[in-house]
């Protein structure tokens, strides 16, 4: 970096040398260009007084040149200073960040294209703070959801070689729902990784989404009636969207779970589907426990639940959610939830039309 600082300040202070050397050679010959013309019309020739003084003038030029000069030097490490402080405050960050302390930041003095490589430098840090710290819960997340079902399977079959388990159809249905649990919850884990960088395919086709709704309402009629839930489909016909008929599925099935598994008996789930100006309204609301204003932020972030421990029981993997969000996104949408306490919640997925 210093070698960086040496550099501009000798740019700097040879530009301030050859221009000073200019003005110098320039102030001294045009002092005795018409000192010369001066003396010529005064009918004078040069003597030994004339000479002393222009030989004092050269002198004067001189000093003022060489302190001109000297003056120069410091203003040139002062400004080499200015331009290069905040590059090493910069690598300096870098550094930190690549030994592990993310969030390193540098201030931000200057409105010029140093402050604003440190605004961006800033941003940068932070962000791959966040992404770090979301890595980690991420994985301290997949690793607590897999230790569960793992931990039950693992614990019966013990149990069955020290025959204090028994080996009957109530124990092996119990370890294939665990099994089909963490089957579900490592294709939940595909399904978001693909999504959330981007590489999940697409195959786009003429959908008519309304015929989605209804279809999906009528496949989860019998799980809503062993929940002794109404689900009711009102999807009024819109025209069709272009989208990935399999992946709007997974959207409504996911939503539709959703609400049934947070839905108490005798409530009603409803799935519907309408026309909004150039948009394609799809929501799917509940008369269920409803989301706590404190969780909304948060509810479509990878393991988040409200109850940890009722889903879980439940069925759900924790990312379902999270899933839509990525899906609906992949495809151009946006999914967002209302929700009062006690009263309900209502998702809804809005597609903009193609014309």
């Amino acid at each position: 970096m210093n070698s960086i600082r040496y550099r501009i300040a000798g740019l700097v202070f040879l530009s301030i040398t050859v221009t000073v050397v200019i003005l110098v050679f320039l102030a001294n010959y045009q002092m005795m260009l018409h000192f010369e013309t001066y003396l010529s019309m005064q009918g004078l020739h040069g003597g030994g007084q004339e000479e002393a003084y222009l030989n004092n003038i050269h002198d004067s030029l001189f000093w003022v040149g060489a302190v001109m000069v000297f003056f120069g030097l410091g203003f040139s490490f002062f400004l080499a200073k200015g331009i290069t402080e905040p590059l090493r405050r910069l690598g300096k960050a870098a550094e930190g960040i690549a030994a592990g302390r993310y969030g390193e930041t540098v201030p931000v003095e200057q409105k010029d294209e140093i402050g604003q490589l440190a605004e961006t430098f800033n941003h940068m840090s932070l962000s791959l703070k966040e992404a770090v710290h979301l890595r980690q819960r991420f994985l301290a997340d997949v690793a607590h959801e897999l230790r569960t079902p793992l931990a039950v399977i693992q614990g019966n079959l013990e149990g069955m070689l020290d025959g204090i388990v028994p080996t009957d159809e109530k124990t092996l249905s119990s370890l294939r729902e665990e099994a089909l649990h963490l089957n579900r919850l490592i294709q939940d884990l595909r399904e978001l990784s693909l999504a959330e960088t981007g590489q999940l395919p697409l195959v786009k086709e003429e959908v008519k989404l309304h015929v989605l709704a209804a279809r999906a309402a009528g496949m989860l009629q019998p799980l809503a009636e062993e929940k002794q839930v109404v689900l009711q489909a009102e999807a009024a016909e819109v025209p069709a969207l272009r989208l990935d008929s399999q992946r709007m599925n997974q959207i409504i099935y996911n939503l539709l779970t959703n609400a049934l598994r947070h839905t108490p008996p005798g409530g009603r789930v409803t799935v519907a589907v309408r026309q909004e100006e150039s948009d394609v309204l799809l929501a799917v609301s509940d008369t269920g426990e409803g989301i706590a204003p404190e969780h909304l932020p948060y509810i479509f972030e990878h393991f988040y639940r409200v109850d940890a421990s009722r889903d879980r029981r439940s069925g759900g993997s924790g990312i379902g959610l999270a899933i839509v969000r990525r899906l609906v996104e992949a495809q151009g949408g946006k999914v967002t939830v209302q929700s009062r306490l006690g009263e309900g919640s209502c998702f809804e997925v809005r597609l903009k039309r193609r014309e």
